[in-house]
Protein backbone atom coordinates (compact mmCIF):
# COMPACT_ATOMS: atom_id res chain seq x y z
CA UNK A 1 0.00 0.00 0.00
CA UNK A 2 1.30 3.45 -0.93
CA UNK A 3 2.19 6.06 1.64
CA UNK A 4 0.09 9.21 1.24
CA UNK A 5 2.93 11.26 -0.24
CA UNK A 6 3.34 8.71 -3.04
CA UNK A 7 -0.02 9.69 -4.53
CA UNK A 8 -0.32 12.45 -7.13
CA UNK A 9 -1.20 15.81 -5.55
CA UNK A 10 -1.24 14.11 -2.14
CA UNK A 11 -1.46 17.49 -0.37
CA UNK A 12 -4.97 18.12 -1.79
CA UNK A 13 -6.56 16.71 1.34
CA UNK A 14 -10.26 15.82 1.33
CA UNK A 15 -12.63 16.45 4.24
CA UNK A 16 -16.22 17.37 5.04
CA UNK A 17 -16.09 20.92 6.41
CA UNK A 18 -19.76 20.79 7.48
CA UNK A 19 -18.80 18.35 10.25
CA UNK A 20 -16.54 21.02 11.76
CA UNK A 21 -18.80 24.08 11.71
CA UNK A 22 -19.99 23.64 15.30
CA UNK A 23 -16.42 23.07 16.48
CA UNK A 24 -15.29 26.26 14.72
CA UNK A 25 -18.09 28.26 16.32
CA UNK A 26 -17.24 26.86 19.75
CA UNK A 27 -13.57 27.66 19.16
CA UNK A 28 -14.29 31.35 18.54
CA UNK A 29 -16.72 31.47 21.46
CA UNK A 30 -13.99 30.15 23.75
CA UNK A 31 -11.52 32.69 22.37
CA UNK A 32 -13.93 35.39 23.48
CA UNK A 33 -14.31 33.86 26.94
CA UNK A 34 -10.56 33.49 27.44
CA UNK A 35 -9.66 37.01 26.37
CA UNK A 36 -12.66 38.45 28.18
CA UNK A 37 -11.39 37.03 31.47
CA UNK A 38 -7.74 37.77 30.67
CA UNK A 39 -8.58 41.43 30.04
CA UNK A 40 -9.58 41.74 33.70
CA UNK A 41 -6.36 40.25 35.07
CA UNK A 42 -3.85 42.53 36.73
CA UNK A 43 -0.50 42.76 34.96
CA UNK A 44 1.18 40.41 37.45
CA UNK A 45 -1.54 37.77 37.09
CA UNK A 46 -1.44 38.07 33.29
CA UNK A 47 2.33 37.62 33.37
CA UNK A 48 1.92 34.54 35.57
CA UNK A 49 -0.66 33.11 33.19
CA UNK A 50 1.68 33.57 30.25
CA UNK A 51 4.55 31.91 32.11
CA UNK A 52 2.39 29.05 33.40
CA UNK A 53 0.99 28.20 29.96
CA UNK A 54 4.35 28.42 28.19
CA UNK A 55 5.94 26.28 30.92
CA UNK A 56 3.18 23.67 30.83
CA UNK A 57 3.26 23.43 27.05
CA UNK A 58 7.05 23.09 27.03
CA UNK A 59 6.86 20.28 29.59
CA UNK A 60 3.96 18.52 27.87
CA UNK A 61 5.22 18.69 24.29
CA UNK A 62 8.50 17.19 25.55
CA UNK A 63 6.68 14.55 27.60
CA UNK A 64 4.79 13.42 24.49
CA UNK A 65 8.20 12.48 23.05
CA UNK A 66 9.21 10.70 26.28
CA UNK A 67 11.44 13.53 27.54
CA UNK A 68 10.74 14.53 31.15
CA UNK A 69 11.96 18.01 32.09
CA UNK A 70 12.08 19.87 35.41
CA UNK A 71 9.27 22.39 35.77
CA UNK A 72 11.33 24.84 37.85
CA UNK A 73 14.19 24.84 35.35
CA UNK A 74 11.96 25.33 32.31
CA UNK A 75 10.03 28.09 34.06
CA UNK A 76 13.24 29.85 35.09
CA UNK A 77 14.49 29.74 31.50
CA UNK A 78 11.18 31.03 30.14
CA UNK A 79 11.32 33.95 32.57
CA UNK A 80 14.86 34.69 31.39
CA UNK A 81 13.87 34.73 27.71
CA UNK A 82 10.93 36.99 28.52
CA UNK A 83 13.35 39.41 30.19
CA UNK A 84 11.95 38.79 33.67
CA UNK A 85 13.65 38.19 37.00
CA UNK A 86 14.87 34.61 37.50
CA UNK A 87 16.36 32.57 40.31
CA UNK A 88 19.53 31.98 38.24
CA UNK A 89 19.27 28.22 38.68
CA UNK A 90 21.33 25.90 36.49
CA UNK A 91 19.26 24.83 33.49
CA UNK A 92 20.04 21.86 31.26
CA UNK A 93 20.53 22.54 27.51
CA UNK A 94 17.33 20.73 26.48
CA UNK A 95 15.31 22.68 29.06
CA UNK A 96 16.79 25.98 27.91
CA UNK A 97 16.19 25.06 24.27
CA UNK A 98 12.50 24.22 24.53
CA UNK A 99 11.94 27.29 26.72
CA UNK A 100 13.59 29.55 24.15
CA UNK A 101 11.48 28.06 21.36
CA UNK A 102 8.21 28.54 23.28
CA UNK A 103 9.02 32.19 23.95
CA UNK A 104 10.02 32.73 20.32
CA UNK A 105 6.66 31.37 19.13
CA UNK A 106 4.83 33.64 21.55
CA UNK A 107 6.78 36.80 20.73
CA UNK A 108 7.08 36.38 16.95
CA UNK A 109 3.85 34.58 16.07
CA UNK A 110 2.95 37.20 13.44
CA UNK A 111 6.03 36.75 11.24
CA UNK A 112 5.50 34.96 7.91
CA UNK A 113 6.39 31.28 7.93
CA UNK A 114 9.69 30.42 6.21
CA UNK A 115 12.44 27.83 6.09
CA UNK A 116 14.32 30.03 8.53
CA UNK A 117 11.43 29.74 11.03
CA UNK A 118 11.84 25.99 11.18
CA UNK A 119 15.62 26.15 11.16
CA UNK A 120 15.64 28.59 14.10
CA UNK A 121 13.22 26.47 16.12
CA UNK A 122 15.29 23.39 15.33
CA UNK A 123 18.52 25.03 16.53
CA UNK A 124 16.81 26.02 19.76
CA UNK A 125 15.27 22.60 20.30
CA UNK A 126 18.48 20.70 19.54
CA UNK A 127 20.46 22.85 21.99
CA UNK A 128 23.37 20.82 23.35
CA UNK A 129 22.76 17.79 21.11
CA UNK A 130 25.84 16.07 19.68
CA UNK A 131 24.11 13.06 18.14
CA UNK A 132 22.29 14.98 15.40
CA UNK A 133 24.07 15.23 12.05
CA UNK A 134 22.13 18.22 10.66
CA UNK A 135 20.88 20.95 13.00
CA UNK A 136 19.16 24.04 11.64
CA UNK A 137 18.39 22.56 8.24
CA UNK A 138 16.25 19.85 6.68
CA UNK A 139 17.39 16.26 6.91
CA UNK A 140 19.84 15.07 4.29
CA UNK A 141 20.52 11.42 5.11
CA UNK A 142 20.03 8.83 2.39
CA UNK A 143 18.36 6.18 4.56
CA UNK A 144 14.56 6.29 4.92
CA UNK A 145 12.97 8.44 7.65
CA UNK A 146 10.81 5.88 9.43
CA UNK A 147 8.70 5.79 12.57
CA UNK A 148 9.34 2.38 14.05
CA UNK A 149 8.37 0.49 17.19
CA UNK A 150 9.32 -2.91 18.55
CA UNK A 151 12.75 -4.49 18.92
CA UNK A 152 15.53 -4.65 16.36
CA UNK A 153 14.76 -8.25 15.41
CA UNK A 154 11.10 -7.56 14.62
CA UNK A 155 10.58 -3.83 14.02
CA UNK A 156 7.20 -2.49 12.91
CA UNK A 157 7.20 0.48 10.54
CA UNK A 158 4.26 2.74 11.38
CA UNK A 159 5.17 5.35 8.81
CA UNK A 160 7.84 6.20 6.25
CA UNK A 161 8.25 9.87 5.25
CA UNK A 162 9.29 11.24 1.84
CA UNK A 163 13.01 10.78 1.06
CA UNK A 164 15.38 13.57 2.05
CA UNK A 165 15.90 14.54 -1.60
CA UNK A 166 12.21 15.43 -1.80
CA UNK A 167 11.92 17.35 1.47
CA UNK A 168 12.96 20.83 0.34
CA UNK A 169 10.41 20.91 -2.48
CA UNK A 170 7.67 19.59 -0.20
CA UNK A 171 8.46 22.22 2.45
CA UNK A 172 8.46 24.98 -0.16
CA UNK A 173 4.93 23.94 -1.12
CA UNK A 174 3.81 23.73 2.52
CA UNK A 175 5.18 27.17 3.36
CA UNK A 176 3.60 28.74 0.27
CA UNK A 177 0.22 27.15 1.12
CA UNK A 178 0.46 28.28 4.75
CA UNK A 179 1.30 31.91 3.96
CA UNK A 180 -1.39 32.05 1.28
CA UNK A 181 -3.99 30.99 3.85
CA UNK A 182 -2.78 33.65 6.28
CA UNK A 183 -2.87 36.32 3.58
CA UNK A 184 -6.40 35.20 2.63
CA UNK A 185 -7.90 34.55 6.10
CA UNK A 186 -11.44 33.84 4.92
CA UNK A 187 -10.53 30.91 2.68
CA UNK A 188 -10.18 28.30 5.42
CA UNK A 189 -11.59 28.12 8.99
CA UNK A 190 -9.08 28.31 11.84
CA UNK A 191 -9.40 24.73 13.10
CA UNK A 192 -9.13 23.18 9.63
CA UNK A 193 -6.15 25.39 8.81
CA UNK A 194 -4.23 24.62 12.00
CA UNK A 195 -5.09 20.92 11.83
CA UNK A 196 -3.96 20.55 8.23
CA UNK A 197 -0.80 22.61 8.88
CA UNK A 198 0.21 20.16 11.61
CA UNK A 199 -0.66 17.07 9.57
CA UNK A 200 1.07 18.43 6.44
CA UNK A 201 4.27 19.04 8.40
CA UNK A 202 4.19 15.64 10.11
CA UNK A 203 3.69 13.83 6.80
CA UNK A 204 6.84 15.47 5.39
CA UNK A 205 8.75 14.93 8.67
CA UNK A 206 11.48 17.23 7.36
CA UNK A 207 13.92 17.27 10.27
CA UNK A 208 16.32 14.73 11.64
CA UNK A 209 14.71 14.99 15.08
CA UNK A 210 12.14 17.18 16.82
CA UNK A 211 9.39 16.90 14.20
CA UNK A 212 6.63 16.30 16.74
CA UNK A 213 7.54 19.25 18.95
CA UNK A 214 8.05 21.61 16.03
CA UNK A 215 4.85 20.37 14.37
CA UNK A 216 2.91 21.26 17.52
CA UNK A 217 4.71 24.61 17.66
CA UNK A 218 3.39 25.23 14.15
CA UNK A 219 -0.16 24.76 15.47
CA UNK A 220 0.40 27.50 18.06
CA UNK A 221 1.73 29.83 15.39
CA UNK A 222 -1.13 29.02 13.01
CA UNK A 223 -3.82 29.69 15.60
CA UNK A 224 -2.15 32.87 16.83
CA UNK A 225 -1.86 34.21 13.29
CA UNK A 226 -5.50 33.35 12.60
CA UNK A 227 -6.80 35.18 15.69
CA UNK A 228 -4.14 37.91 15.34
CA UNK A 229 -2.86 37.63 18.91
CA UNK A 230 -0.77 35.09 20.86
CA UNK A 231 -2.97 32.11 21.64
CA UNK A 232 -3.44 30.84 25.16
CA UNK A 233 -3.85 27.16 24.35
CA UNK A 234 -2.92 24.04 26.30
CA UNK A 235 -2.88 21.71 23.29
CA UNK A 236 0.23 19.71 24.22
CA UNK A 237 -1.07 19.30 27.78
CA UNK A 238 -4.26 17.67 26.49
CA UNK A 239 -2.47 15.56 23.85
CA UNK A 240 -0.03 14.30 26.49
CA UNK A 241 -2.92 12.77 28.43
CA UNK A 242 -4.22 11.02 25.31
CA UNK A 243 -1.16 10.20 23.22
CA UNK A 244 -2.44 6.95 21.75
CA UNK A 245 -5.52 8.63 20.25
CA UNK A 246 -3.30 11.43 18.91
CA UNK A 247 -0.98 9.04 17.08
CA UNK A 248 -3.88 6.89 15.89
CA UNK A 249 -5.55 9.96 14.37
CA UNK A 250 -2.34 10.99 12.60
CA UNK A 251 -1.75 7.46 11.34
CA UNK A 252 -5.26 7.34 9.87
CA UNK A 253 -3.85 9.60 7.14
CA UNK A 254 -0.79 7.47 6.35
CA UNK A 255 -2.32 6.02 3.19
CA UNK A 256 -5.23 8.31 2.38
CA UNK A 257 -5.97 11.93 1.48
CA UNK A 258 -9.21 11.67 3.50
CA UNK A 259 -8.36 13.56 6.71
CA UNK A 260 -11.80 13.67 8.36
CA UNK A 261 -10.80 11.46 11.29
CA UNK A 262 -7.73 13.56 11.99
CA UNK A 263 -9.56 16.89 11.77
CA UNK A 264 -12.35 15.73 14.08
CA UNK A 265 -9.81 14.55 16.64
CA UNK A 266 -7.82 17.77 16.30
CA UNK A 267 -10.90 19.98 16.67
CA UNK A 268 -12.12 18.16 19.78
CA UNK A 269 -8.65 18.23 21.31
CA UNK A 270 -8.16 21.94 20.67
CA UNK A 271 -11.54 22.75 22.23
CA UNK A 272 -10.56 20.64 25.25
CA UNK A 273 -7.30 22.57 25.48
CA UNK A 274 -9.26 25.83 25.51
CA UNK A 275 -11.37 24.54 28.40
CA UNK A 276 -8.19 23.72 30.30
CA UNK A 277 -6.91 27.25 29.64
CA UNK A 278 -10.18 28.72 30.92
CA UNK A 279 -9.68 26.70 34.11
CA UNK A 280 -6.12 28.05 34.40
CA UNK A 281 -7.33 31.63 34.07
CA UNK A 282 -10.03 31.04 36.68
CA UNK A 283 -7.42 29.43 38.92
CA UNK A 284 -5.28 32.58 38.77
CA UNK A 285 -8.27 34.72 39.66
CA UNK A 286 -8.94 32.41 42.61
CA UNK A 287 -5.30 32.67 43.67
CA UNK A 288 -5.52 36.45 43.81
CA UNK A 289 -8.74 36.30 45.83
CA UNK A 290 -7.28 33.62 48.09
CA UNK A 291 -4.36 35.73 49.27
CA UNK A 292 -6.56 38.80 49.68
CA UNK A 293 -8.85 36.78 51.95
CA UNK A 294 -6.03 35.12 53.91
CA UNK A 295 -3.66 38.07 54.22
CA UNK A 296 -2.78 37.59 57.89
CA UNK A 297 -1.16 34.13 57.69
CA UNK A 298 2.46 33.73 58.74
CA UNK A 299 5.47 33.60 56.41
CA UNK A 300 5.77 29.81 56.55
CA UNK A 301 2.13 29.29 55.70
CA UNK A 302 2.33 31.78 52.86
CA UNK A 303 5.39 30.03 51.43
CA UNK A 304 3.66 26.63 51.45
CA UNK A 305 0.43 27.94 49.95
CA UNK A 306 2.34 29.68 47.17
CA UNK A 307 4.19 26.43 46.51
CA UNK A 308 0.87 24.57 46.15
CA UNK A 309 -0.42 27.19 43.71
CA UNK A 310 2.79 26.79 41.68
CA UNK A 311 1.75 23.20 40.95
CA UNK A 312 -1.17 24.59 38.96
CA UNK A 313 -4.73 23.34 38.74
CA UNK A 314 -3.90 19.79 39.86
CA UNK A 315 -1.94 20.91 42.95
CA UNK A 316 0.24 18.38 44.78
CA UNK A 317 -0.52 14.90 43.54
CA UNK A 318 -2.43 13.23 46.36
CA UNK A 319 -2.54 16.43 48.42
CA UNK A 320 -0.18 18.24 50.81
CA UNK A 321 1.27 16.15 53.63
CA UNK A 322 2.91 17.23 56.86
CA UNK A 323 6.19 15.92 55.41
CA UNK A 324 5.75 18.20 52.37
CA UNK A 325 5.16 21.16 54.69
CA UNK A 326 8.26 20.38 56.73
CA UNK A 327 10.38 19.96 53.59
CA UNK A 328 9.26 23.32 52.18
CA UNK A 329 9.63 25.33 55.40
CA UNK A 330 12.20 23.43 57.47
CA UNK A 331 9.90 23.85 60.48
CA UNK A 332 9.76 21.45 63.43
CA UNK A 333 7.06 18.78 63.61
CA UNK A 334 5.23 20.72 66.33
CA UNK A 335 5.24 23.91 64.26
CA UNK A 336 4.06 22.05 61.16
CA UNK A 337 1.13 20.58 63.12
CA UNK A 338 0.19 24.00 64.53
CA UNK A 339 0.45 25.79 61.17
CA UNK A 340 -1.65 23.18 59.36
CA UNK A 341 -4.27 23.23 62.10
CA UNK A 342 -4.54 27.02 61.83
CA UNK A 343 -4.92 26.86 58.03
CA UNK A 344 -7.63 24.23 58.44
CA UNK A 345 -9.45 26.26 61.10
CA UNK A 346 -9.64 29.37 58.92
CA UNK A 347 -10.73 27.13 56.01
CA UNK A 348 -7.78 27.99 53.78
CA UNK A 349 -7.15 24.24 53.56
CA UNK A 350 -9.44 21.25 53.80
CA UNK A 351 -8.28 18.12 55.60
CA UNK A 352 -8.81 14.55 54.42
CA UNK A 353 -7.68 11.28 55.98
CA UNK A 354 -6.23 10.48 59.38
CA UNK A 355 -2.80 10.04 60.98
CA UNK A 356 -0.05 9.35 58.41
CA UNK A 357 -2.63 9.38 55.62
CA UNK A 358 -3.75 12.95 56.37
CA UNK A 359 -3.62 15.24 53.37
CA UNK A 360 -4.52 18.89 52.86
CA UNK A 361 -6.04 20.60 49.84
CA UNK A 362 -6.64 24.24 48.88
CA UNK A 363 -10.16 25.39 49.66
CA UNK A 364 -11.21 27.55 46.71
CA UNK A 365 -14.95 26.99 47.04
CA UNK A 366 -15.77 29.94 49.32
CA UNK A 367 -13.80 32.61 47.43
Amino acid sequence: MKWIWQYENWYDFTYDSTKLVEFENEFHKNIGIIYGVVSHLESESLENLKIDILTQEALSTSSIEGEILKRESVQSSIRKHLGLKTDYRKVQPNEAGIAEMMVNIYQHYDKPLSDETFFLWHKMLMNGRRDIEVIGDYRQHAEPMQIISGNFSAPKVFYEAPPSTQVRNEMERLIAWYNFQIDNPNRMPSLIFAGIAHLYFEIIHPLEDGNGRIGRALVEKAISQKIKTPSFNSLAKVIDSNKKAYYDALQSCNHSKDVNKWLLFFAKTLLESQQYTIKMVSFLVQKSRFFIKYNDINERQSKVLLRIFEEGIEGFRGGLSAANYKSITGASAATVTRDLQELTNIKALTKKGELKYTRYFLNLIDL
